[in-house]
């Protein structure tokens, strides 16, 4: 009895540890100058089991402008298409929907999912960031539509469906600046500020269908 409650402490621990946060370093060069000089001086690394998996900056400032109508959106003077970060993936990676995101650097840009039935219970909140590369999206002020930047996405992801990670503006009762914390069984979210927003951003999971 006390060996299996040594294994099943063992295999907890294994799995709380699946994921670190460790201090990053200084925004890519691979980024347009502007783009880098708008993040904030220091990432922060995703490193697993076997070493680090990509490192992630945010906007050293929340960008801002008129009062979005859209419902369910936790963030809504954020312009759509506003660019909100960067991100370094230095091993083969995978969003929650399971689609591969190969090595290479990406730009985040702030998106919300359409209201058509295809996404039903993917998140409480609409809020998303897309992943675009890095080579070709180097305006630090570009706010493409939603079409715009889903074809963008597009080819990052190789397929038909962007590349997305699920982000919103948490409360401040739950917020633990710059901590990484398994919520759920599947999903590992990180927690930072952008300006003085605070921030949730899920950077490993697996949706629930």
């Amino acid at each position: 009895m006390h060996r299996l409650a040594l294994a099943l402490f063992i295999a907890s621990a294994a799995l709380l540890a699946q994921y670190q946060a460790e201090a990053g370093g200084a925004p890519p060069s691979e980024v347009d100058a502007a783009i880098a000089g708008s993040m904030q001086k220091q990432g922060m690394k995703l490193a697993g089991p076997n070493g680090e998996i990509l490192e992630i900056w945010l906007r050293a400032s929340m960008p801002s402008g008129p009062k979005s109508a859209e419902d369910n959106v936790t963030m809504p003077t954020i312009p759509h298409g506003s660019l909100l970060g960067v991100m370094k993936v230095t091993a083969q990676w995978a969003d929650r929907r399971g689609q591969t995101v190969k090595p290479g650097v990406y730009t985040m840009r702030f998106s919300y999912f359409q209201q058509n039935g295809d996404h039903q219970g993917v998140a409480p909140q609409r809020d998303f960031l897309l992943l675009s590369p890095a080579a070709i999206d180097t305006d630090l002020n570009a706010t493409p539509n939603f079409d715009a930047l889903v074809t963008s996405s597009r080819k990052a992801s190789g397929t038909p469906h962007p590349l997305v990670f699920s982000m919103w503006k948490e409360e401040p009762a739950s917020f633990k600046a710059g901590s990484l914390e398994k919520m759920g069984d599947h999903d590992w979210i990180y927690q930072a500020n952008i300006g003085d927003t605070p921030v949730s951003l899920i950077l490993a999971g697996k949706a629930e269908t």
